[in-house]
This record gives C-alpha cells, sequence and structure tokens, in this order.
C-alpha cells in the first residue's frame, strides 16, 4: 500500500509505524547509501581495522539551520569527524539521530539530509546507524541533530595536554571566526550584510599532514569557544602560560568588521574548519610549510608559544599593549554549532 505524503513532518511521522518507514528510507536511507545503513537492523555490525578505538558524539543546534558555506547536516558531520581526526584517530563510521519538529518542510529535511551524505562522502565514512523522533509543534527548533563517530588510532601515537612543554609553538590552521561570523550574518538580526562564509569542512587533510610531525604535542578543533577558550584549556590543564600576538593571528577584515561593530571579540569566535596546533619549538616551520601545501592550510600562521610564566592567557595587541583573554563566561551566540 502506497502512503501518501505530506509536504511537512507530521506526528505520525514519529510513531514506528508505515510514515516512519518512508521519512527514514525516502529522506535519509536513499541519501546516506542504502548498502551503508541498513535499517532491518537495530544493531549495525561493524568491522574496525587493528589500532585503539576512539569515540566521541556530540549534538548540534544552529541558528538559522541554513547558512552561507553550510547548514546543520554537514555541521554535525563535519563536527564529529574532526573530533575524532584531531585526536590522530582515523575516522571510520558515525551514527546520526535526528529530532524534527512538527510542521517541518520536508523539501528542507531534503536539504539537510543531502548536506548530511554529501559531508560523510566527503570525508570518507560511513553513516551506519540511525535514528527519528518528531516532536510536537512548538517543542523544538526545527531539527537537532546527534552524531556519535568511531575511529581508529595507531597505538603508537601520543598526543594530549600533558606533553605540552614551555617553549612549544601554536599554530592555526586558517582564518578565525569565519563560522561565527557567517551564522551571525544568516540570522540577519543586526541589519548587517555581508559575504563572509562559514570554514565548515572536514580537517581531516590537515591533520593527516601533521600526524608525523616530530613534535607534534596536542591538537584541537576550536569551535564553541574558539581559539582564546582552547588556550583556556591549556593554561588549565598544564598550569603552563599561553603568549599570542594579535598581529600573527589571521583574521579577515570582513570578520573583524563585524566584531567592532557588534562588539565580540573574533578570539571567542566558533571555527568549524581549523586546526590549533602545538608543536616543539623545531617542528613549527615543518608544519606551518605541510599545512600551508594544502588548499585548506594556506592560511595557517604560528599565533604564540607557551611559557612558563603565570598561567594566564595573554594577547599582545597591535597597539604594543596586553590583554587577558580570560575563559568564557556568557554565552556570546547562542546554537552556534
Amino acid at each position: 500500500m502506497s502512503v501518501r505524503r505530506s509536504p511537512h513532518v507530521r506526528l505520525s511521522d514519529g510513531n514506528g509505524g508505515r510514515f516512519m518507514r518512508v521519512l527514514i528510507e525516502d529522506v535519509f536511507a536513499r541519501r546516506f547509501g542504502r548498502g551503508e545503513l541498513d535499517t532491518s537492523l537495530d544493531a549495525t555490525p561493524v568491522d574496525l581495522p587493528h589500532g585503539i578505538v576512539c569515540v566521541t558524539t556530540d549534538g548540534f543546534s544552529v541558528e538559522p539551520l541554513e547558512f552561507p558555506g553550510g547548514d546543520i547536516g554537514s555541521l554535525a558531520v563535519n563536527g564529529t569527524v574532526n573530533d575524532l581526526a584531531v585526536s590522530g584517530a582515523r575516522p571510520h563510521c558515525l551514527t546520526l539521530a535526528a529530532i524534527i519538529e512538527e510542521g517541518f518542510e520536508i523539501a528542507r529535511l531534503e536539504r539537510i539530509a543531502d548536506s548530511v551524505g554529501a559531508a560523510a562522502r566527503a570525508a570518507g565514512v560511513r553513516i551506519v546507524a540511525g535514528d527519528t523522533k518528531v516532536v510536537p509543534r512548538g517543542h523544538g527548533g526545527g531539527v537537532y541533530l546527534t552524531t556519535t563517530g568511531i575511529g581508529v588510532r595507531k597505538p603508537e601515537l601520543s598526543l594530549g595536554l600533558a606533553r605540552i612543554r614551555a617553549g612549544d609553538k601554536i599554530l592555526v590552521s586558517g582564518t578565525l571566526g569565519d563560522h561565527g561570523a557567517a551564522v551571525m550574518l544568516a540570522r540577519q538580526a543586526f541589519d548587517l550584510m555581508g559575504t563572509i562564509v562559514s570554514d565548515c569542512a572536514s580537517v581531516l587533510a590537515l591533520t593527516d599532514a601533521a600526524i608525523d610531525v616530530a613534535g607534534l604535542r596536542f591538537m584541537r578543533d576550536p569551535t564553541r569557544g574558539g581559539l582564546a577558550t582552547v588556550a583556556n584549556e591549556i593554561v588549565l590543564a598544564t598550569g603552563l602560560g599561553v603568549r599570542l600576538s594579535e598581529d600573527a593571528m589571521p583574521v579577515r577584515d570582513a570578520v573583524r568588521s563585524v566584531c567592532d561593530i557588534l562588539g565580540f571579540d573574533p578570539y571567542y569566535l566558533a571555527c568549524e574548519g581549523r586546526v590549533a596546533a602545538v608543536v616543539a619549538a623545531e617542528a613549527a616551520d615543518d608544519l606551518l610549510c605541510r599545512w600551508r601545501k594544502l588548499p585548506d592550510g594556506c592560511g595557517s600562521a604560528i599565533v604564540g608559544e607557551i611559557t612558563d610564566a603565570q598561567s594566564l592567557v595573554v594577547l599582545e595587541t597591535s597597539a604594543g599593549g596586553e590583554r587577558m583573554l580570560e575563559e568564557l563566561e556568557d554565552d556570546p551566540m547562542p546554537r552556534i554549532c
């Protein structure tokens, strides 16, 4: 028996019956590849290569759901892939759970599902399991996505905050704050127009280039809270200091302008396709050279160093002064990732 398709999501699309089966198969499964996502199984068997298994999970909520350079679908896949990549793991497979609000437009949901599938294929990962829930109108934000990623890391690889030493250098793989600024402008809440595009992308090429650099200590993708939050995590975990140079920071003029107008700090804005890395001083130029050879790393820079001074994040300003980049307390932009 054929099932009537509605142009909008209905509560019955989450009731476990025929409507839900059609939603899963027509909107999600066929866009992810039927050979990868077997909807007949409650648990998918996965063969993993030898190594240390790494697992990460994350929830995604962004307003608007679609923005220049991406949408919540690409954000969810790339965010999870990147968490594995900066941990030194090769992403292998993902699971995806979608919480959808009643009345959400099916065509829009299909665009998001298309984006999920495209981002997964670009990163070389499979979506092997998933779930959908439909909540009553007014009880959700359109769509929320939750992903879990599984990857494998070489047993001999050792990365982490505990490996950081005074004298190490801090690098970023590209311009800062692009995602945060793009989402702010997409909201059209400030009567501002712009052409800033989110950096939402997989960082696998960047981490692959970095992984065998002698002296690599630590990598992180500076998402919520940006580079300033990564720097504060280093200070809190190591008891060392971080000294950053404003002149060395790769920030687009358009992003600085938006921040100046709205009173935001670009060093706290989210990035979704960048890597912050800490390496031994003698390895910094090697990593910088490797990154700059890549399309996504052409804007990379050495932006600071680890010090054995007081446990603070200090920014040397372009004016010749200093200011502290303190740990973030307020949420400057809700629902950014």
